[in-house]
């Protein structure tokens, strides 16, 4: 039995509630323009409940969460351990700035960074602000103006995160003459790659473009602070560059006299099987962001990990604010690092990945509609493509249906906007849960697969679904 999704109560929560919020005066001429051109209505999730694998939403339909509060509840939904630190946390102190807690969590951080070099911590509330700080804390150390980013890359939704975010250009619309000392460079996808270079090729020229065509053509060595990558790019699509870049980068940031930043708002704290995902690559950056899941979902709680130098001995630089490292967010923080050394989170996580890659790489033979597959550890990615005989179809509608085929059989996962579907399941998900997530999800790009054979070329094909 398939779900319907909304359900009645979602649908009256939707439609009283969406009006009041961004575009909320175009909505229901977005509805009705959508089925007079034969969409299918938003397949959105309204939750109703949340507990470790599963959510229910509040007409009671009960989901496998591989969305995961976008990748932010490292040990499953409303972890009870974490809830109990944090409300004793709120019991005692309440809220002040300063409070024991936040100098015990930044001691835990700094033995668990990148070979133990990062050992001074500065708080935020978000993963956003974090970035933020970070870019401005490079700039301040090093008096330089200019900043390295790359295409397709996400690190926050302020305006200078935006302008410092590679993503597409409506992301940043207006802020076009903000962008000031930021630069954007090619990321080496495993996919769409120019030229009919390999991959090999490809990442050799983002690395050649990083160290002679910014440097000669667009702003001077001697006037660039930093580059900040992902070392694997998230919200783009969950790509995973190859060794090499890393190394690449690392290279030329030593050879230029530039800091590495590496922003592990969503790649650290065990995403990808290690800690850290730079620990796959066996590099240290100078600065490494850190946000969503240091507090297990719980608490907001996020900050920035430097070398000793750049935070110890940097009058220019400032940030924080005041709710940055506040009692509960530290005391949700300590907590889920005690339950990862506990239960030892990581090395289940590193099993679930074997799992995945065991299951879904055949799918990239197997299914026509199946472009890519890519995984570091749990962070999960399948792009898809259309059928060779529809080829005026739309990628993304065939990642958009098979999302709703997945979320119709009671599986959570992102599919924003873009040919990809994103996953991120909980790194201590039961094996006999994220086993029945993936069968959904296999059995749902089988059945779009079937229905794309039969249908004409239509935006009103089912792929017209939309949501998160």
């Amino acid at each position: 039995m398939t779900i319907e999704i909304p359900g009645p109560k979602a649908r009256a929560i939707l439609e009283r509630g969406i009006p009041l919020f961004h575009n909320g005066l175009r909505y229901s001429q977005e509805i009705e323009e959508a089925s007079r051109r034969g969409f299918r209505a938003a397949g959105q999730v309204m939750v109703g409940r949340a507990k470790g694998d599963y959510i229910w939403d509040v007409d009671d339909n009960k989901f496998i969460d591989f969305q995961n509060g976008w990748a932010t509840n490292p040990i499953g939904n409303a972890h009870p351990e974490i809830i109990e630190a944090v409300h004793q946390a709120h019991l005692k102190y309440g809220f002040h700035y300063d409070h024991p807690l936040r100098y015990e969590l930044a001691e835990k951080l700094a033995q668990i960074m990148p070979n133990k070099a990062l050992p001074r911590f500065s708080y935020e509330i978000s993963g956003t602000e974090a970035a933020e700080a970070a870019i401005y804390m490079a700039m301040c150390y090093k008096r330089r103006r200019h900043i390295i980013t790359f295409g397709s890359s996400y690190h926050g939704n302020s305006i200078a995160t935006k302008v410092a975010s590679g993503s597409n250009p409506h992301f940043k619309k207006y802020l076009e003459g903000w962008v000031g000392g930021t630069i954007c460079a090619p990321y080496p996808y495993s996919d769409h790659i120019p030229a009919d270079m390999n991959q090999q090729q490809y990442t050799e020229y983002c690395l050649w473009y990083l160290d002679n065509h910014i440097p000669n053509c667009i702003a001077s060595r001697d006037n660039i602070a930093a580059i900040i990558v992902e070392p694997g790019l998230a919200e783009g699509g969950n790509w995973i560059p190859d060794k090499s870049f890393l190394q690449g980068i690392r290279a030329i940031c030593d050879k230029n006299d530039w800091l590495m930043i590496a922003d592990e708002v969503l790649t650290g704290l065990g995403r990808t099987g290690k800690m850290w995902a730079v620990e796959h690559y066996d590099v240290v950056p100078d600065i490494l962001v850190v946000g969503k899941n240091l507090s297990g979902g719980i608490e907001a709680c996020a900050g920035v990990a430097a070398r000793d130098e750049i935070l110890g001995n940097n009058p220019d630089y400032s940030a924080s604010s005041t709710f940055a490292g506040t009692p509960a967010g530290c005391a949700a923080g300590l907590k889920m690092l005690e339950i990862y050394e506990r239960d030892d989170v990581l090395a289940h996580a590193t099993k679930l990945s074997q799992i995945a890659k065991e299951i879904m790489t055949p799918w990239q033979s197997k299914y026509e509609i199946v472009r890519q597959v890519r995984m570091s550890g749990l962070l999960l990615g399948v792009s898809f493509q259309c059928p060779e005989s529809k080829k005026d179809d739309e990628n993304w509608w065939y990642s958009r249906a098979v999302r709703s085929e997945m979320l119709k059989n009671g599986v959570w996962a992102i599919c924003n906007r873009e040919e990809n579907i994103r996953m991120y399941p909980a790194l201590n998900m039961a094996e006999k849960t994220f086993r029945e997530g993936l069968e959904i999800m296999e059995k749902s790009i089988a059945l779009i697969e079937r229905e794309g054979q039969s249908v004409g070329n239509s935006p009103a094909w089912p792929t017209g679904d939309a949501g998160f």
